[in-house]
């Protein structure tokens, strides 16, 4: 019996992964957290051979997680998933140790394939990740939004951006605004975050 944890803030995924995994005969969900921060703890009680962990989780620092859970339960074999691979992404999660990467659109059949494997002490990446690393998309962000941002990764508020570029202060709102909504994030750190991540800054 493989026995797996699964990390994943999202109900409605947390839900779809468990139904996938415990109708197979040969799996098991000894756990299942919403949190990151219970990752250490829990891992550490239940023992899982495998951790299904979402990379994405917005509270929580993955990376720095996953390290410390090889070194405290060194058992055990991670597989992350991630609806938004990106070569940083990925060499990132393979310096924690990961052994399987999967995006969150694979099959049931593909994802449950996946996690035997890596249960088996093997290396998987699903064919869709090397290719979303591979082709990333194009970078949505104008030449100024991306000048906005990396300011902002400088830790200036907006209206010292705003005198370093000569802008208006109203002028670096709106654009911080369209920053969130093409990036996807809720706060200007997501933004800078991710646009990081995917190599757009």
């Amino acid at each position: 019996m493989i026995r797996i944890m699964v990390v994943e803030e999202m109900g409605l995924l947390r839900s779809a992964l468990r139904t996938v995994l415990t109708s197979e005969q040969d799996l098991e969900v000894v756990a299942e957290i919403d949190d990151g921060t219970e990752i250490l703890p829990v891992a550490g009680r239940e023992r899982p051979d495998v951790v299904v962990v979402d990379v994405d989780l917005t509270a929580a620092d993955t990376r720095g997680l996953l390290m410390r859970l090889r070194e405290e339960v060194p058992r055990v074999a991670v597989l992350a998933l991630s609806g938004r691979w990106t070569a940083d992404s990925l060499r990132r999660a393979l310096a924690a140790g990961t052994l399987g990467f999967a995006g969150t659109d694979v099959t049931p059949a593909q994802f449950v394939r996946i996690v035997r494997s890596v249960a088996a002490g093997n290396r998987v990446i699903d064919p869709a990740v090397a290719a979303a690393v591979l082709n990333p998309p194009p970078n949505p962000l104008t030449n100024r939004e991306r000048e906005i941002l990396s300011a902002a990764a400088e830790g200036l508020p907006p209206k010292e951006i705003a005198n370093r570029l000569y802008l208006a202060h109203g002028t670096v709102r709106n654009r911080m605004s369209a920053i969130l909504r093409k990036t996807g994030a809720r706060n200007r750190l997501e933004a800078i975050r991710r646009a990081q991540e995917r190599g757009w800054l």
